[in-house]
């Protein structure tokens, strides 16, 4: 797939997506990889991209189902092809949208995996002597800024240490607050619990020991220069282990975390619904089932009228 070249119509939607629409680049790459299946194809069947019907792309929906892709799968390359052909008529392009009609097969809607409050906490506060106390340090904000406010992983490696021009988010810890950039550039403020500004307080401490001069992110690695998403996955990873946590922790199960914990404890849908940035309710109700298995849990475990296993 790797070796498709992309047409120049594709990378400047690409770019277009990027700079404008400012999507993550995990979703960018999966876009990149959609939109190479579909050249893929077309070429194979001697098509014209910019004239494919509806009845093409059919067929082409049919040759993913032959490899038999799972259902998300399915809908990401669709979504990443019709955003293609709508975006391609936005541009007088093409008359009509062949991807239009065309839909993944329905998927039932898995619930978020999260931590329990008890793992959680102990993930966050997981300390081991032996470590260098600038990873010790880095890793403690991290987490904490993960499950404390709630952060995708995009969103905390865009965090600067103060504001400037082109900053993407920054932290106030005179008002314990961060501003964050999220999905569809919207821009959103998030609140810093005790632990979190107490974690950033101990990063701020030991940064200067790693950070270049001028570096203006808030966390940086060896190298002096703004943590990636991948390498904030693979500390977080390593920490769990360490920790001891009973399942693979990666960052937005931290969020999910988050939402859930304080969705248990407060039941205000509409709060989570703003911390998080979703833009739809909808979105945010998950969480209400998240939260009704854990009640189920504890009925089956204390009620005497529960069902016992």
């Amino acid at each position: 797939m790797s070796t498709v070249s992309l047409t120049d119509e594709q990378r400047r939607y690409l770019d277009h997506l990027r700079v404008q629409r400012r999507l993550a680049e995990r979703t960018l790459t999966l876009y990149t990889e959609a939109l190479q299946r579909l050249t893929g194809f077309a070429s194979a069947q001697g098509l014209d991209l910019l004239r494919l019907s509806a009845h093409q792309a059919r067929r082409g929906l049919a040759q993913l189902h032959a490899e038999k892709l799972k259902p998300r799968t399915l809908a990401l390359i669709l979504s990443a092809w019709r955003g293609w052909y709508r975006w391609l008529g936005q541009q007088g392009l093409v008359d009509a949208n062949p991807i239009a009609d065309l839909h993944a097969p329905k998927q039932g809607r898995p619930l978020p995996k999260a931590l329990g409050v008890d793992d959680a906490v102990r993930l966050a506060e997981h300390h081991q002597d032996v470590t260098d106390p600038v990873i010790e340090a880095l890793e403690r904000c991290l987490v904490e800024l993960l499950y404390g406010s709630g952060l995708r992983v995009s969103e905390l490696v865009g965090l600067d240490l103060r504001h400037h021009a082109g900053s993407a988010g920054w932290i106030v810890p005179d008002a314990a607050e961060a501003q964050v950039l999220g999905k569809g550039a919207k821009r959103r403020a998030v609140p810093l619990g005790g632990p979190s500004l107490a974690a950033l307080q101990q990063w701020l401490a030991v940064r200067g020991q790693w950070a270049a001069a001028d570096e203006p992110a808030l966390l940086v690695g060896p190298r002096g220069r703004r943590l990636s998403a991948d390498q904030v996955r693979k500390r977080l990873k390593q920490r769990a282990l360490a920790a001891g946590m009973p399942t693979h922790v990666h960052p937005h199960m931290l969020r999910h975390s988050f939402a859930s914990h304080l969705l248990q404890s407060s039941g205000d849908l509409r709060a989570v619904q703003e911390l998080l940035g979703h833009a739809n309710i909808s979105t945010t109700q998950v969480y209400t089932r998240l939260d009704f298995q854990h009640l189920a849990k504890v009925y089956d475990a204390a009620h005497p009228r529960a069902r016992k296993k």
